[in-house]
């Protein structure tokens, strides 16, 4: 029996808002390639109760971001830069295709790879004029949960950043609080404790920017700036399990003392890292083959139309 030509996109309210409305690029691409294939596509509200709820109701179902856990269901997340996205079946980017992904340099054309860098970097970073010289510190970018030690994590970002002031020998340790998160007073007390005894530790609160573009490294358990800095050529120590790993050194691969010596002098070939993970293994939701690129992927993955 097939599945009922029906497609649910669940989305927040302002992103499902703006999808009805027609503005959002890449919903309407899924919207023209399902109806292209006479399917009746809605936008829903993303709850609980409604993900829930999609497992009984007849056709498929896109989740943003949350994890698809019946089988007609799917996933979707923007790939870090417009107008690249995914379409997974788990909401979990460590888990992806591309992160189990070989990537091969020798593959990607380097005059091509470099023309998309130049272009991309104009594009998401248009006050920044390109790789600059290191400014003699490492950047830690955190993210929340300061003291949790999280399934995908080789240890707490706390701990972490011990293991950073111990591998790095003089050099200043900025460590950026994230601009979203709300950290407990738990957290902000951890920090403060380490850095009253590390004196080479600041606590920034200011842009992100500035700091990557200057760093000589990044440290961090996941976080998209070590992908950002991969667009000025800034070798990256992942504590961390994610997508964007492959010319990282990673500590759960290497352990934390050999992790800090590769990123130390390992010179991997950015441009052509960031043309295959961007450019060749996602949906380009501006190019004139996207909505064939999402059909493609959905088959893939097991739906049947």
């Amino acid at each position: 029996m097939s599945t009922p030509r029906k497609l649910r996109i669940f989305y927040d309210a302002h992103l499902r808002d703006r999808a009805r409305a027609g503005r959002h690029n890449f919903s309407n691409r899924i919207r023209a390639a399902f109806e292209r294939h006479r399917f009746e596509v809605e936008f829903v509200l993303n709850t609980d109760a409604a993900r829930l709820q999609s497992a009984a109701e007849p056709g498929y179902a896109l989740f943003h971001m949350d994890d698809p856990f019946h089988p007609r269901a799917l996933t979707m997340r923007l790939a870090y830069y417009f107008p690249f996205w995914r379409i997974e079946a788990s909401a979990k980017r460590w888990e992806w295709d591309v992160a189990k992904a070989r990537f091969d340099p020798r593959a990607i054309d380097p005059e091509a790879a470099a023309l998309f860098v130049r272009r991309a970097r104009n594009r998401q970073f248009p006050e920044a004029a390109g790789p600059s010289p290191a400014g003699g510190y490492v950047y830690v970018p955190l993210q929340g949960r300061l003291r949790d030690h999280r399934s995908f994590q080789s240890m707490s970002p706390i701990e972490m950043l011990g293991e950073t002031l111990a591998a790095t020998g003089s050099r200043p340790v900025r460590a950026g609080l994230h601009p979203k998160e709300d950290y407990d007073a738990e957290d902000l007390a951890a920090l403060d404790q380490i850095a009253a005894v590390n004196p080479r530790l600041s606590i920034e609160r200011g842009p992100m920017l500035p700091l990557l573009q200057n760093c000589d490294m990044v440290v961090t358990q996941n976080s998209s700036v070590a992908l950002s800095g991969y667009f000025f050529e800034k070798p990256a120590v992942l504590f961390g399990l994610i997508d964007f790993h492959h010319i990282a050194a990673n500590v759960a691969d290497l352990g934390v003392a050999e992790a800090f010596q590769r990123a130390a002098s390992m010179r991997p070939d950015y441009a052509r890292y960031l043309y295959w993970f961007l450019k060749e293994t996602t949906i380009n939701a501006g190019d004139d083959t996207a909505e064939a690129q999402i059909i493609a992927e959905v088959r893939r993955r097991g739906w049947v139309f």
